[in-house]
Parts: structure tokens; sequence; C-alpha cells
């Protein structure tokens, strides 16, 4: 159970913070980049439901779950159990992975395939969708670059690999079951 009663600390103003095994890092160092880019998603798909009916708002609900699990896994270096810690580190789990990937062929199934790429936009739920989608990406490069490192969960990898392509699709779906997809048309400007 986690217990906020006192929201500053002073233990980071020189730069440095704690993981959640304990030790401290530097507040930039790639582990942190990673799960705060994972935090910074988690608030950008806190705008997108703003613009979702029910059905679409729960499943970005639960994906605001996994994400703070997400951040949970990568903020936990050790990827065994210390006989010292207080609890299990919570872990991203290939189910979570599964529901991704069900949830995005039952909506893919809704939809004609492309023959162009889109631009992101179209309607406000599509547009926030698809901030979600480049800032996942940008948590996945970083998690990617982590693990050439320092050891990271390989079903946290694969979530946020799958999250991209979720909410690419999604954002499909709220374009009208891609109807009203932006089309990208190479060259138009010239």
């Amino acid at each position: 159970m986690v217990v906020l009663n006192k929201i500053y600390t002073r233990t980071g103003d020189r730069g440095d913070t704690a993981l959640g095994n304990g030790d401290r890092v530097a507040k930039h160092s790639l582990r942190v980049a990673s799960y705060g880019t994972v935090d910074e998603v988690n608030a950008t798909v806190g705008m997108a439901r703003l613009h979702a009916d029910a059905n679409m708002a729960a499943m970005l609900s639960r994906i605001q779950n996994d994400l703070f699990d997400l951040g949970a896994d990568l903020c936990r270096p050790d990827m065994e159990a210390d006989s010292k810690a207080e609890y299990t580190p919570l872990r991203i789990v290939p189910a979570q992975v599964d529901r991704l990937e069900a949830e995005i062929d039952t909506m893919n199934a809704r939809l004609t395939p492309l023959r162009s790429f889109i631009l992101p936009g179209g309607s406000a739920l599509a547009a926030h969708l698809h901030l979600c989608r480049t800032v996942s990406r940008r948590a996945e490069r970083l998690a990617t670059e982590l693990a050439g490192a320092e050891p990271v969960n390989e079903a946290a990898l694969r979530y946020i690999n799958r999250l991209s392509d979720w909410f690419f699709v999604a954002g499909r779906i709220a374009n009208e079951d891609g109807h009203a997809d932006v089309l990208w048309v190479p060259g138009a400007n010239r």
C-alpha cells in the first residue's frame, strides 16, 4: 500500500532520486528517464480519456493502471526478488501484453486496410491518441536503450511496444473507424 502523507522530502534537492529498491541515482539517469516518460504517457492518456466514450474510456483506464505497473517495474533495477525488500517487485506480465493484442485485433477488425500513412489528427480523441502513441514510442526508445545497458523485464518491453500500436489503431477507431482519417499525400505542397 502506498501512503503519501508528505509530498516533498528534500532528499532530491541535489539532483538524485531513489529507485524502487532504495538505490540512489541521478534524476537524469536512463532508468529515471524511462519511467518518467512512461509517466508522461499516462498523463497524455488522461487527456485522451476526456474525449472518449465509455468503452474507450474503460480501455484507457486499464492502460493507465498498467502504466503505473510499468513505471513500478522500470524503477526496480533488480530483476530477482531481494530478500531485504519489503515486497516482491511489481512486474508487467505477459497477460497484460496479451490483453493489448486482443484489443488491437478487435479494434482492427473494424477497419479497412490503410493505403496511405495517416496524419495525426481528425477528431479530438484521435489527435490525443496519436500524441499518446508518439510519447509511448519515446518511452519505448528509452526503455530499449536502458535494456541495452541494464536488465529490463522482457514483458515490459513487449508491453510498451504493443502500446503504441494500440494507440494507433484506437486513433483510427476514434476517426469514425478510419473513415475520417486524414491521409498523407506525398509531395502535396511542392
